[in-house]
């Protein structure tokens, strides 16, 4: 397909603008898709208010947005699995196949990804994308772009659940009810635990949580969090914290919260990078701690959970912006963090 699109691009720190760029060629091993809706992630804003995370530098124009989902409009002549009106949801992450990480299976710590708007590589706040077939799941009838744009945030949720042996039977909390709370939330039900509340200050936040199935909210602003949660166990505490607000306050009562042999998932980043943990605490409970950084191998679990009814992806929606309103839709979702869960773009 030849063509122009038109491109989000980041000018500078706190700017947006367009550019108008060629519709890509896919290589053999990609498919061509147009784009229909792209969420708005919590790095993308980071990107957008501060120029950087770490180590990676936006360099303008940068193209944001990494969780995509759309229909394929063109085939590469290797590709058998895909065709033409095929909706998918694309797995970002493209990685090298050959490090020891991805030999090992572990390929989201493959240290040479090419993983959407991670400088130096472009997001896709544009119209089109050609991406490699491998990467891109074909969506039931009854699972819509939309929800195929938020699989990725999901499959960080049902990566952490994972990480933390989630399961029948089990009482867990996740703090923080923003996008990622919300579909940790929604995977550890999905693997049958059998309480899970979740903890956060806002309270538009936890309206949503309760919308979603949560089995009780406690705003850590008004109520004292450890005391409440010993209420709700009878003092026993609870198997799984899954934390995804990256504070160190509620990384605290996470240690506090849990029982004897229980196990934490740590998800979110802390500001300074750095938390004080009570680690005598930790040590005499026999705490098991795990970490999360993206996922592996979860996109056709999340789709099905999706598909059969399990997950409501549309649920944690609250606001949609048209990519003429970029702009706007950063601005927004930055300064409004007490009224916007989850910002999506249409690209078309």
């Amino acid at each position: 397909m030849k063509g122009k699109m038109k491109t989000a691009v980041m000018l500078d720190i706190g700017k947006m603008g367009f550019e108008e760029r060629e519709i890509p060629t896919p290589k053999d091993n990609e498919v061509l898709v147009k784009l229909e809706y792209v969420g708005i992630c919590g790095s993308d804003l980071h990107y957008y208010e501060s120029g950087a995370i770490g180590d990676f530098v936006v360099k303008p124009p940068f193209v944001l947005g990494h969780e995509p989902g759309g229909t394929v409009v063109e085939v590469g002549k290797n590709v058998t699995h895909l065709k033409v009106g095929d909706r998918v949801a694309l797995e970002p992450g493209k990685t090298c196949g050959h490090c020891e990480f991805c030999r090992e299976g572990k390929y989201n710590l493959c240290p040479d990804v090419e993983f959407f708007a991670t400088p130096p590589v472009d997001g896709v706040f544009q119209e089109y994308v050609a991406h490699e077939a491998g990467l891109c799941f074909k969506l039931p009838e009854n699972v819509s772009t939309l929800e195929g744009a938020l699989i990725e945030p999901l499959a960080v949720g049902f990566h952490a659940a994972i990480q933390g042996d989630a399961h029948l039977g089990q009482k867990a909390v996740v703090m923080g009810a923003g996008c990622i709370g919300l579909v940790s939330m929604m995977a550890l039900k999905a693997r049958g635990v059998t309480e899970v509340y979740v903890v956060d200050i806002m309270d538009k936040r936890l309206e949503k949580a309760t919308e979603l199935g949560a089995s009780g909210v406690i705003n850590g602003a008004k109520e004292d969090v450890v005391k409440r949660i010993r209420e709700l166990t009878e003092g026993k505490g609870v198997d799984l914290v899954i934390e995804t607000a990256g504070s160190e306050i509620t990384t605290r009562q996470a240690v506090q919260i849990t029982k004897k042999g229980a196990a934490i998932v740590l998800v979110g980043y802390s500001k300074s990078g750095e938390i004080t943990l009570p680690m005598s605490l930790a040590l005499d409970k026999e705490l098991t701690f795990k970490t999360v950084f993206r996922y592996r191998h979860i996109y056709p679990m999340a789709i099905d959970a999706v598909a059969s009814g399990k997950v409501n992806l549309k649920g944690i929606v609250t606001d949609i912006f048209d990519l003429d309103e970029v702009q706007k839709a950063m601005d927004y979702s930055i300064h409004n963090k007490a009224e916007i869960v989850k910002g999506v773009i249409k690209i078309c």
